[in-house]
């Protein structure tokens, strides 16, 4: 048997539709020969577990199984042969989900063999192009593809038709605070959102950013400018302060001298070069002109 060809570069319907990604023709057990498109009993399919998407939207669910009550399943989803009358999702969720809502009880399907491995990347590939993923769950699918397929990035680019940039800043997504990832995955904030907080080096800082966002409901271009301020915050000159000595006697003495004469507190600084400064508060208008009348006499 020839080793199997990896097809870079092609969507998931090329490497499926390619006779090279089955393992067998032949019936392994059941009714249905790998690699034919049939109709299977709805509740013979088991979950796939290596899903990536692991939310869906439920208005949109009942709109495809309206849309498939009335026109029918248009693209079969694709399923892995288990044993006798059993199988697994590989990829579909969302047009199986909406098959069941709709009532159906029988599905068109691709059968495939796959190991695990090729399982996991055949329904992350599918999902990344089939599905309307938000950022995060995207982000999570690449990060998948690398670690757990061992994928390096210039070959992930190829699977998935992006290039290395587009997926870099879709996983550096995950390197954002679990709130504001939150909040991506419930569309609070957008991709562009996200890319501008991560031009934020202090975590606090980011989520101050987020709820800012939140509560002014900033535009990204807002938000860049944000990111630009907590990164070179306006630098506000620190007056020194000039040093000063400890009071004379002879200060100290004057100091006591205008407080007899004022009956107020009286406060002198004496700097290091013999400078300084005689503080007298005062409490009211007629307490002013008490002071000023009795430094007249």
């Amino acid at each position: 048997m020839q080793p199997k060809k990896k097809a870079l570069g092609r969507g998931l319907s090329a490497i499926l539709e390619s006779p090279e990604t089955d393992i067998t023709s032949r019936d392994i057990s059941g009714d249905y020969v790998v690699g034919a498109v049939a109709q299977i009993q709805v509740d013979l399919i088991e979950p796939n577990p290596f899903q990536p998407r692991v939310q869906f939207n439920e208005s949109e669910l009942a709109d495809l199984a309206l849309s498939i009550q009335t026109q029918g399943i248009i693209q079969p989803i694709t399923v892995r042969k288990m044993g006798y009358d059993k199988y697994q999702l590989i990829s579909g969720e969302r047009r199986l989900k909406a098959s069941k809502l709709a009532g159906l009880k029988e599905i068109p399907a691709y059968i495939r063999v796959a190991n695990d491995e090729q399982m996991l990347e055949m329904a992350l590939v599918e999902n990344i192009h089939r599905s309307e993923l938000n950022p995060l769950e995207i982000a999570i699918s690449f990060q998948r593809l690398i670690e757990e397929c061992q994928l390096k990035q210039e070959e992930l680019s190829q699977r998935v038709g992006k290039d290395r940039s587009t997926i870099s800043n879709y996983m550096r997504l995950l390197k954002l605070p679990t709130e504001i990832q939150i909040a991506i995955r419930d569309g609070r904030i957008s991709m562009g959102h996200a890319r501008a907080l991560l031009g934020i080096e202090n975590v606090d800082n980011q989520l101050s950013a987020l709820h800012q966002i939140l509560e002014e409901k900033l535009s990204v271009r807002q938000v860049e400018e944000l990111a630009r301020n907590f990164s070179h915050p306006s630098e506000t000159p620190v007056r020194k302060e000039k040093k000063m000595i400890d009071l004379p006697d002879r200060f100290e003495k004057g100091r006591e001298q205008l407080h007899s004469l004022l009956l107020t507190k009286v406060e002198v600084k004496v700097r290091s070069k013999g400078n300084g400064s005689i503080i007298i508060p005062f409490h009211s208008d007629d307490d002013f002109d008490r002071i000023l009348s009795q430094l007249e006499k």
